[in-house]
Parts: C-alpha cells; sequence; structure tokens
C-alpha cells in the first residue's frame, strides 16, 4: 500500500516548510526510535493511567496546568473547526490536558490522543510530543515522518515549555489531520509556549522585584519583553529568554550580577520610583550601554529594605519592624493564587484580571452580596505592582449621602459646619499610588458621579473649600451588585461613567452555582476553628449542597463560625450543631437538583435530545452563560454545546 507523502497532499494543504535542521532532528529520532526495539509496524501501548493516578498526575503539575489551560482554550479558538486538538503532556509527555474538534477527537482516541497517555519517543517512536522533549526544540513531525504507521494520518506541531532554569515541564502541541496542515500552526504553538512560560516565570518568583523591560516602550507587556527577577537586595535569580537574549549573557555569568549592575540604578532609587503619585515606565541603561525601558514589580514579603547590594545582614527586627513584616506576609498570602479552589468560573475570572495587573485598566466586579468583591479586590491590588502602596475600601452604600463627598475628596479647615479644624484628606488622596476600591458604586449619589468621572479623567482632586487641585494617582476597582445598565436606563447611573470605568468586567459566580463547595468549607474551617482542625460531617456537606446560599460566602462563614462553638470539643460537624432554621430554609428553598429536572421531563415523555438541551440550557444559566465554563463542567467539548443549543453566540 502506498504511504501518504507530502507532494500526496491536495493543493488545500501546502507543502509544510521545516527549519533546516528538521530532516536532522527527524532522522535522529528515527534512530533513536528504532535502538528502543520499535518496529513502523508496531502497535503501541495505548492504555493510559487510571483515573486516580492521572488526578495525581495533574496535581503534580498544578501550576503548569493552571497556567497553561487559559492559553490552550486561547489557541483553540484559533483554530476550532480545523480537524483538531490542542494537547498538554508533563515533562516525560503524558498527556494532562486536551481539548478539541469532535469530529477529529473521534479520530484521535483511534492512537490514544487522550488524557493518561504517554507520546514520549520510547512509546510512540518519533512523534511531535516525544521528540520535543528529546531536542528541547520545537518540533513539527507531519504525515509519515511519524515513526509508527498508525501515526501517518497525523501533523503535530509541539514546543517544550521550560522553567527559568531551561528545564523541560510539559509540552504544548496542537494535533490533527494531515490534510488540514497550515504553515502558521507551528508559529500559534511557539507563541502560547511562551505565553505560558512567561505567566510560570512572573509566579515563581513572588518574594522579588521582577523587571520587564525592552528597547522598545510598545513591546513591554508583550510577548515580544525581557523578564528578569532579583532578590528584594538585589541579586540576580533569573531571566526569561527573552530577557537572557537581551542582556547578551549566559545564566552563569549573570548570577554574580544585580540590578544595579546590569541597569545602572541603585535598588532604593527603584523602590523611591515606585512610591511617587504616578510611577511612569522607567529608563535604564544596560551593562552593555544599550538603554532600555521598564516596568518593575515589587512583590516583597518584607516591607523593610532587609539587605544592602553587598549581602550585609541587617539588625534584628524591632517590634514595630515586626509587625510591618507580619502584615506584609499576611498581604502576600492573599493573593490570587489563593483564591484558586478549582471552581472553573473564578479560575477564569483570575485569569483575566491577571492579565490586566498593573496596565491602568479598570476593574468591575459584579456579584451578589457576599460573594466575595472586596477579597478578590484586595488579592488583585496585593499583585500588583502597587502593593507595596495603600489599598483603600469605601462602601458607597454605607455611607450617608451628606458625608460621602467629604469622605472621599476632603475637605479643607472650616469646609463646612462640624468640619474638623486642619481639614482631612480624602479616600481618594490616602489611596494616592495605590488602589481605591469603590464597593457598591452602583449606590453612589447622581450629584457626585460628575466629580467622580472628573476626577478619573483629569487625575486631580479638589477638596471641598479648597481652590487648590492636587496630582493624584490610583488603580481603581469598583464593585457592584446590581445591574448598572439597568439603573443607567432608569437615570440613576451617568452614562459616561459607566463607560470610564468600564474597563475589564469579571463576574464573581454566586455560591450555589460553585463546584468547589468542599474546598471552600474546609479553607474557612481552617481560618476559624482553632488548629484547623475540625470537619464537616458527609451528611452537612450534601445539605450544604441543597442550600441556596442567598447570603453566599458571608452567611456561610457565619453559619461555620456559630457551628465550631457549638460543637466545642466534638471535632465534626454534625446536624446538631446547626441553627435551628438551617433545615428550614433548604425545604422551603432548596437549590435546583438536575436530577430531579432530567426526571420531570422523562416522566412528561421528554426525547434524550430535549433532555440534554434542558440540562446544557441549566448549567449555562448556572454559569452566566460561559461556554467554556459549561464545557469543563458538563466534560464535553465547547462545539457539543454549540450542537446542542442551535442559535447560541
Amino acid at each position: 500500500m502506498h504511504r501518504p507523502t507530502v507532494t500526496d497532499l491536495n493543493s488545500s494543504a501546502p507543502a509544510p516548510s521545516w527549519p533546516d535542521n528538521m530532516p536532522l532532528i527527524i532522522e535522529t529520532s528515527r534512530r533513536r526510535s528504532v535502538d528502543y526495539g520499535l518496529r513502523p509496524e508496531s502497535v503501541a501501548d495505548f492504555s493510559p493511567l487510571a483515573h486516580s493516578d492521572l488526578s495525581v498526575l495533574i496535581e503534580q503539575n498544578r501550576l503548569l496546568h493552571a497556567h497553561a489551560v487559559p492559553a490552550m482554550e486561547t489557541l483553540y479558538q484559533q483554530i476550532v473547526n480545523t480537524h483538531n486538538m490542542v494537547i498538554l503532556t508533563d515533562a516525560t509527555g503524558v498527556i494532562v490536558h486536551s481539548l478539541g474538534d469532535d469530529d477529529f477527537l473521534e479520530k484521535a482516541s483511534r492512537v490514544a490522543l487522550q488524557p493518561g497517555v504517554a507520546w514520549s519517543e520510547a512509546s510512540k517512536g518519533t512523534n511531535a510530543i516525544g521528540t520535543a522533549i528529546a531536542e528541547n526544540s520545537p518540533t513539527l513531525v507531519h504525515a509519515d515522518q511519524h515513526y509508527l504507521a498508525a501515526n501517518h494520518f497525523l501533523t503535530c506541531s509541539a514546543a517544550p515549555i521550560t522553567d527559568h532554569l531551561g528545564k523541560v515541564i510539559g509540552v504544548l502541541d496542537v494535533s490533527g489531520d494531515q490534510r488540514s496542515f497550515h504553515k502558521h500552526t507551528m508559529a500559534l504553538v511557539r507563541m502560547s509556549a511562551l505565553m505560558i512560560e512567561n505567566q510560570l516565570f512572573s509566579a515563581t518568583f513572588e518574594d522579588a522585584i521582577t523587571l520587564h523591560f525592552h528597547t522598545r516602550p510598545e513591546f513591554i507587556g508583550t510577548l515580544m519583553e525581557g523578564i528578569a527577577s532579583f532578590s528584594p537586595g538585589g541579586r540576580f535569580l533569573a531571566a526569561n529568554r527573552n530577557g537572557l537574549f537581551q542582556l547578551g549573557l549566559p545564566f552563569s555569568a549573570l548570577q554574580s550580577h544585580t540590578f544595579s549592575s546590569l541597569f545602572g540604578l541603585p535598588v532604593s532609587a527603584l523602590f523611591e520610583h515606585y512610591r511617587t503619585a504616578a510611577p511612569g515606565l522607567l529608563t535604564l541603561c544596560m551593562h552593555n550601554g544599550v538603554r532600555v525601558y521598564g516596568r518593575a514589580q515589587l512583590r516583597l514579603a518584607n516591607s523593610v529594605f532587609q539587605q544592602s547590594l553587598s549581602g550585609e545582614r541587617t539588625a534584628p527586627a524591632t517590634p514595630a519592624v515586626a509587625a510591618n513584616q507580619a502584615a506584609a506576609q499576611a498581604r502576600r498570602l492573599s493573593g490570587l493564587r489563593y483564591l484558586r479552589t478549582g471552581d472553573a468560573q473564578l479560575e477564569l475570572v483570575i485569569d483575566k484580571v491577571t492579565r490586566v495587573l498593573g496596565r491602568d485598566i479598570p476593574i468591575m466586579i459584579m456579584g451578589e452580596t457576599g460573594t466575595g468583591k472586596e477579597l478578590l479586590a484586595q488579592a488583585i491590588h496585593n499583585d500588583s505592582p502597587r502593593a507595596m502602596s495603600p489599598f483603600v475600601a469605601v462602601n458607597c452604600a454605607s455611607i450617608p449621602e451628606t458625608l460621602i463627598e467629604s469622605e472621599l475628596f476632603g475637605y479643607e479647615d472650616g469646609a463646612f459646619t462640624g468640619a474638623r479644624k486642619k481639614g482631612a484628606v480624602g479616600k481618594i488622596l490616602q489611596a494616592n499610588g495605590g488602589t481605591l476600591f469603590l464597593d457598591e458604586i452602583g449606590d453612589m449619589p447622581f450629584s457626585l458621579q460628575a466629580r467622580l468621572l472628573r476626577v478619573l479623567q483629569e487625575r486631580m482632586v479638589t477638596p471641598l473649600g479648597s481652590d487648590k487641585s492636587i496630582p493624584v494617582n490610583v488603580e481603581l476597582i469598583c464593585a457592584t451588585n446590581h445591574n448598572l445598565r439597568e439603573r443607567m436606563a432608569r437615570g440613576l447611573f451617568r452614562e459616561d461613567l459607566y463607560y470610564r470605568l468600564n474597563g475589564l468586567v469579571v463576574k464573581l459566580p454566586p455560591l450555589r452555582e460553585r463546584t468547589d463547595l468542599e474546598t471552600v468549607v474546609r479553607k474557612i474551617l481552617a481560618t476559624e476553628a482553632e488548629h484547623g482542625r475540625h470537619h464537616v460531617s458527609p451528611e452537612i456537606l450534601a445539605l450544604f449542597r441543597r442550600h441556596r446560599w442567598p447570603g453566599n460566602f458571608r452567611q456561610l462563614t457565619n453559619l461555620l463560625r456559630t457551628a465550631i462553638v457549638m460543637a466545642g470539643d466534638e471535632m465534626e460537624i454534625c446536624l446538631r450543631h446547626m441553627p435551628d432554621d438551617f433545615l428550614d430554609d433548604i425545604e422551603q428553598n432548596p437549590a435546583p437538583d438536575a436530577t430531579a429536572s432530567a426526571e420531570r421531563l422523562l416522566a412528561q415523555g421528554a426525547s434524550l435530545g430535549e433532555m440534554e438541551q434542558s440540562v446544557i440550557a441549566k448549567s449555562l444559566a448556572a454559569h452566566g452563560g460561559n461556554v467554556s465554563a459549561t464545557a469543563r463542567a458538563l466534560g464535553v467539548s465547547r462545539n457539543t454545546i454549540y450542537r446542542k443549543i442551535p442559535g447560541l453566540k
């Protein structure tokens, strides 16, 4: 039988153009395949890991998985309906996550392109995933370049994902029907892998100074930027690929350098720059004389400068300094990563806000009362470049209308009857250089909205009773449980202010729609219970899942706090420790039960297709219309959702 070759491809699939060294890579890989004892006609081992073992593998690669999945979804959206799938593997080539077109997934299952299956060279011979790991290089393997004949129908583009030391920790791959080959696929895969590497790099160095730099300022914040991290004292720690390229020195040589020796600026001057009201881009001169622009993130566990560039030890901390250090540590431990508890909707929210950190984009947090809007705002601040500056929260609904203007903008001595002598600094100026969080922004009096808009546009504040305007620079986060578009239609909220605040809008899911209830309960108990030893019984957890939680996390926290007291020395919280109205609430207003709904539909003679549509529709509603989150929750592809719900946009 004739084996398909590049020249056999139809005109819609042009022959791939490989890098100059690709034929050598393929030939070297094929020799290794022979050495492994494989034969082209061999039947590979297709048995996947057991479900429990796969769960352990995903947990072992939790950080990689968390940062790769959003990039995979973005990549998949670019190649959707092209008979392809996106694959993530661990460092050994075992698939840990995949998503793709339904029509191709069926073909892929025949050669075990599925989670839990190994695609190393030792297992499958020459293939993009295994060869990319062996060569630590992006690899394209097309059609009969695959060693095993069973894989000749595939075209695969893979790029290794490396850590800050250059060690392969995983592989990102796009595999598809060889007739659907497109020359741009490899570029998309490489860009996506680089994006994952940069995000992993930033997550690796938390107690550090991280500089984002480039010779052209417009490239800062893009995949082209260099990233380098330094200890709080300025000692070089690591750099990403583009950072190493721009610095022009090998990693071994950089280890003897400091921030000052590489960029010509003392760390103390860097700190001083970020204490100013409007810190712009840094202009730096590298060790080789090249001028670059930079933006630094100061994610430091300690709020004081403890270590000189020479590495000399500082004196023991005083009680006041120790208190500051403890507060700073508490801030660091309430960053975005600590909000990740396994819920798909929340993961999407965190991924979105992570991408705009430090970009001067206002964030609007939507959600019911008690869903943790202020907690998310504090975490955003703690992970931002302004983490060492003030975080000032203002609840627009709790301040009397007659006082909110003076509370926000401040006032001069004698500005009004009862005014404090020497006046007062308003909340906006208190947040100068840091983050201003306006909670319940929908309840701000209409008369003040125009003034707030002017402050945001001009970045100047004029206290009551003063004719002097003061420059101010704040990162703005707002939150509301109102539908602001509805309030605009009723004339209660200014349209121009809405669009000034409407940078990134995210919605926190209510507790009844979250899939991580058990984890949330465990975290609350660990915080509230002495020594963190209390736990809830399975019976209570089952009842929690039936509760609608109108008060969300605030209600759950108060309930558990009371139950801990009632339980006393008993470590397991049972039904007798619950308040009397707990069961009444569940019986009178239970959360929707998908199983019961399905049974009702079946009793009414509904078809299987109608039942499927009903389940998908309910899940879509529970996930706020988010197709990706719904697909993950139901264990199907996005294409399945679109196919089952005609007309869905």
